[in-house]
């Protein structure tokens, strides 16, 4: 899960973007893919074994980190 001070810091960066309409698709992708990753850590489906679960939240958090590291090299 993100924190607050990364929260933080990724909302400021977004909002000093010069092309708001790029700044609106980074942030809702980062909005729908930390949706994902709470939701698979909070709702652990019982349909999937331990490791398949580990497996999509693994996934989950890495689209995370990816697009927040997109985002931190818009500096």
């Amino acid at each position: 899960m993100i924190d607050n001070n990364d929260l933080n810091e990724i909302l400021e960066i977004l909002e000093n973007l010069d092309d708001e309409k790029e700044a609106a698709k980074l942030l809702k992708e980062f909005n729908d893919a930390s949706k994902n990753h709470g939701q698979l850590i909070l709702d652990m489906d019982e349909n999937l074994d331990h490791s398949e679960w580990k497996q999509k939240c693994d996934s989950a958090k890495s689209r995370v980190d990816d697009i927040l590291g997109r985002i931190r090299s818009l500096k």
